[in-house]
C-alpha cells in the first residue's frame, strides 16, 4: 500500500471517538468499576494492540508520524472496526495511492454510453454523480423526482448540499434522520479516499457553516460504505409515496464516478414511477450540466 499525505488530526479524532464505543466486555476485559467516560481507556487499547501507551497516546494526539500498517491493523482489530472503517483509518494514516497530477477534475465527462443508460432506465430515476456527489446528468424521472433539478443553480446541484440545505429535497425524505446520517458517513469515507479532489473543501466548508444538522452527524465520525439494496422512501409532490431500492453502479471506481439508480420496491411504487414519467413526458429524456458532455455529443 503506497502513501500520501496523512491527516493526523482527523486520524486522532476518529480513534478517540471509536475508542469510546468499545466496552471492556466487548474485548473480554473484566469489569473494573465505574468509569469517568464510556469505552476503553487508552492504556487498554495499547495493551490489546500490543503497543506502548505513550505511543498510542501520541497517535490519538496526532503526534505519531509514521505508524506501521501492522500497528494500524492491530488498533483496528482492537477497536472492532468494520471493513469500511478500517479502510477509512488507513486512508487517514496516508495509506492511499496519491493520484498526483491525475487527480479528477471537478466535473467528469459524460459520454454517449452514459446517456444511453440513463434513457433506457426510464421510468426508473437515474443520475450520474462525481466523487463529491455533484450531479452532472440525470434522466427525466430523476430530474423531476424532487421538483425540477434544472431549476436549481448548477453550483448547488449536489446531492449532499440539496438534501441538507434544500427544503424541497429535504421534505421528500420519509426518514430524514436515517438518510442524512448515512449520507454524512458516506461523505466522511469518500472525503478520506478522494480528498485530493478540488471540490471537497468548498462542499464540506459550506455544509459545516450552514447546516448544524450536518455538523452533528459529521462529528459522530460515522463511516459508511456502499451497501447494495438499501431501501429509500420518498414523498413525491407529483405522485406521492415512493419506496425504492437505492443502487450505485461504478462508472470509474478510481475517480469515484458512478450512476445511481432507484428501482421500485413494490408494485405501487412501480406504478407511481410510471405515472411520474408520463406526467413529465414532454420534457427531454435526460439533462446534463454545461461543460460535461463528451466532444462526441456536442454539435
Amino acid at each position: 500500500m503506497t502513501s500520501t499525505a496523512p491527516d493526523h488530526k482527523a486520524l486522532g479524532a476518529f480513534l478517540r471517538e471509536r475508542r469510546g464505543r468499545v466496552t471492556p466486555a466487548d474485548v473480554g476485559l473484566p469489569h473494573a468499576g465505574r468509569r469517568r467516560t464510556p469505552g476503553l481507556r487508552r492504556e487498554e487499547v495499547a495493551q490489546l494492540a500490543g503497543v506502548g501507551v505513550t505511543w498510542y497516546t501520541w497517535l490519538e494526539q496526532g503526534r505519531a508520524p509514521h505508524p506501521s500498517d501492522q500497528v494500524l491493523d492491530a488498533v483496528a482489530r482492537t477497536l472492532r472496526l468494520r471493513p469500511e472503517e478500517r479502510r477509512h483509518l488507513m486512508l487517514l494514516a496516508g495509506r492511499a495511492a496519491d493520484p498526483g497530477a491525475d487527480a479528477p477534475n471537478p466535473l467528469m465527462e459524460v459520454r454517449p454510453e452514459h446517456i444511453a443508460l440513463l434513457e433506457r432506465l426510464l421510468p426508473f430515476p437515474a443520475a450520474i454523480q462525481t466523487a463529491t456527489y455533484d450531479l452532472v446528468a440525470a434522466n427525466r424521472s430523476y430530474r423531476f423526482l424532487f421538483g425540477d433539478l434544472d431549476s436549481v443553480d448548477p453550483v448547488d446541484r449536489n446531492c449532499a448540499w440539496l438534501l441538507f440545505m434544500n427544503d424541497e429535497w429535504r421534505d421528500s425524505l420519509v426518514e430524514p434522520e436515517v438518510v442524512l446520517r448515512d449520507l454524512a458517513g458516506r461523505l466522511r469515507a469518500r472525503e478520506a479516499e478522494f480528498r485530493q479532489h478540488p471540490r471537497w473543501s468548498g462542499l464540506l466548508g459550506g455544509l459545516r457553516e450552514h447546516s448544524p444538522e450536518f455538523v452533528r452527524y459529521w462529528d459522530e465520525h460515522e463511516v459508511r460504505g456502499d451497501r447494495p439494496g438499501q431501501l429509500r422512501r420518498y414523498l413525491s409532490s407529483r405522485v406521492g409515496r415512493l419506496d425504492t431500492v437505492f443502487q450505485g453502479l461504478w462508472l470509474d471506481r478510481d475517480r469515484g464516478e458512478r450512476m445511481v439508480v432507484l428501482t421500485p420496491a413494490d408494485a405501487d411504487s412501480a406504478r407511481r414511477l410510471e405515472r411520474l414519467d408520463s406526467l413529465v413526458g414532454a420534457a427531454p429524456a435526460w439533462t446534463a450540466r454545461d461543460g460535461v458532455l463528451a466532444d462526441a455529443m456536442i454539435g
